[in-house]
């Protein structure tokens, strides 16, 4: 079992910046490919961005390349999620998400454990 707890939300103007941190306890990260993915009222959810655990190969969704930048700090079993260049349209709950998959790591079915969220406010 994994549990999930991500921090650093909160209310940033447009063109802001945000670090997302998840730390993970259960289970030390490898083994594990990690994503974030975020929901927005009233839309499904989606995917933001993903980092295999082998080797580390980083996704993200087209929207968020060359803003957002996923990263892991292996020994403290921590994600991160830094988000630059902010948009009143990345306004969501951000999630994290622990996938034993290295495959498909941008559909939310693979991922086995996720955390609570941790809401995103950007204002114009």
């Amino acid at each position: 079992q994994v549990q999930l707890v991500e921090s650093g939300g909160g209310l940033v103007q447009a063109g802001g910046s945000l670090r997302l941190s998840c730390a993970a306890s259960g289970r030390p990260f490898r083994g594990y490919s990690m994503g974030w993915f975020r929901q927005a009222p009233g839309k499904d959810r989606e995917f933001v961005a993903a980092i295999s655990w082998t080797g580390g190969k980083t996704y993200y969704a087209d929207s968020e390349k060359g803003r957002f930048t996923i990263s892991t700090d292996n020994p403290k079993n921590i994600v991160y999620l830094q988000m630059n260049s902010l948009k009143p349209e990345d306004t969501a709950v951000y999630y994290c998400s622990a996938a034993r998959s290295n495959y498909d790591l941008h559909r939310s079915r693979v991922y086995d454990f996720w955390g609570q969220g941790t809401q995103v406010t950007v204002s114009s």
